[in-house]
This record gives C-alpha cells, sequence and structure tokens, in this order.
C-alpha cells in the first residue's frame, strides 16, 4: 500500500493516532523508528491552564490533527504550483494547508499564508503538536512560507515552483533561519466550516 492509498482510507483517529502516525511515518521511511524519533518525547505538551487543568484541546482535538498529518502525507509528490489549491492541479504552500485542514476537517482557513497566521493562535516552539501549523519568512516578510508541523521537528509544504510537497527538517539551517512563528488552529475558535471532503482512493494516485 503506497502512502498515497493509505492516506485515502484514513477516518478519523482513535486515541492511539499519534502511536498511529508514528508508525505510519516509519512505514514509510519518513522517520527513524519511534522509539528513536517521535517515541522518545511526548507526542505534545498540554496546555496547563493557571487552576492546573489541561486544555480541552489538548485532550479532545489532536487525535484529529493527527489524522489530518497522515491525510497531509497522502499528498507528498504533488506538484508545486503558483495558486493550487488541490492534487490533481497542484498546490503552493497556502493552498495546501488549506485543502488539508478543509477535507480533513472541514474548516475553511483564509487562502493566504499570512492571512492563516492571523487566523490562528501563537503558541511557544517548544509546544509544537502533529498538526500545528509553522510559518518561515522566505520572502523577507513575516508568514511569507507555511507548512504543517509532522513530529520529530520535521514539517510537510510544499517548496517552492519546480519542487513537490515534501517532509523537511526544520534543523536545517535554511529553516531554521527562517522560522519565524509556530500557531495551532483551534477547531472551535473558528466558525467558518464545510462538510469534510470524502477521502477517494480513485481522487489520489501516486505521483
Amino acid at each position: 500500500m503506497t502512502a498515497v492509498t493509505a492516506a485515502a482510507l484514513i477516518v478519523p483517529a482513535s486515541a492511539h493516532a499519534t502511536d498511529a502516525l508514528a508508525d505510519f511515518l516509519h512505514q514509510q521511511g519518513l522517520v527513524a523508528p519511534p522509539s528513536a524519533a517521535l517515541g522518545s518525547a511526548p507526542p505534545f505538551n498540554p496546555v496547563v491552564a493557571s487552576d492546573g487543568s489541561v486544555a480541552e484541546d489538548s485532550e479532545l482535538e489532536r487525535p484529529l490533527h493527527s489524522s489530518l498529518v497522515v491525510h497531509a502525507l497522502g499528498f507528498l509528490g504533488v506538484p508545486f504550483r503558483l495558486g493550487g489549491d488541490s492534487a490533481e492541479e497542484g498546490f503552493d504552500c497556502s493552498g495546501f494547508v488549506q485543502a488539508a485542514f478543509r477535507q480533513v476537517m472541514g474548516l475553511q482557513l483564509p487562502r493566504i499564508a499570512r492571512d492563516q497566521a492571523r487566523a490562528t493562535e501563537s503558541i511557544e516552539r517548544s509546544e509544537l503538536a502533529p498538526g500545528d501549523l509553522v510559518f518561515f519568512n522566505t520572502l523577507g516578510r513575516r508568514y511569507s512560507h507555511v507548512g504543517i508541523y509532522i513530529g520529530g521537528d520535521r514539517f510537510v509544504h510544499s517548496p517552492r515552483s519546480g519542487a513537490r510537497v515534501r517532509i523537511e527538517s526544520m534543523g536545517l539551517r535554511y529553516w531554521a533561519t527562517r522560522f519565524n512563528g509556530a500557531r495551532r488552529v483551534q477547531v472551535a475558535g473558528l466558525t467558518t466550516r464545510t462538510p469534510p471532503a470524502p477521502m477517494q482512493a480513485e481522487l489520489l494516485t501516486q505521483r
């Protein structure tokens, strides 16, 4: 089964979604074994309120974000296309993010990367969890590039003209020097929602 086919068959994740995500990434040769990569640290840092309670987002929404990541990985190899927002036509960076959230969560994020930053919640880099957004200054302005964090200090994105959707390490010098924000999509905080698109295997072909 290819990564694309696997993503097409994903349904909302169980409580063990983070383990399944780690296994999936390892099976596809995208990361080290779970014990050496995602499994060596908690999948995310819960947000703790002043009264000591754990924020609802960390308890209820993260499994769905893990399904989002696996679905996004199904787009690996889709070519970059400026203004593109579909696997059939190609993606630019923000179109890739917008399509993933729309198809899995039914959430309509803004179309432009800087507007996606404005519509989401700022978090510390240490709080990053699979499904959060990472932003970079690649054009001499803040929030000019965006990708989806997948864990293990890596993200998936549609990088540039002539390239294809791929996984990158945030530790690479190019990205480390341009990183300028980690942000989180709070599902309950977004009011513009559309029904999640069916994930049809026949629409996702190996590239």
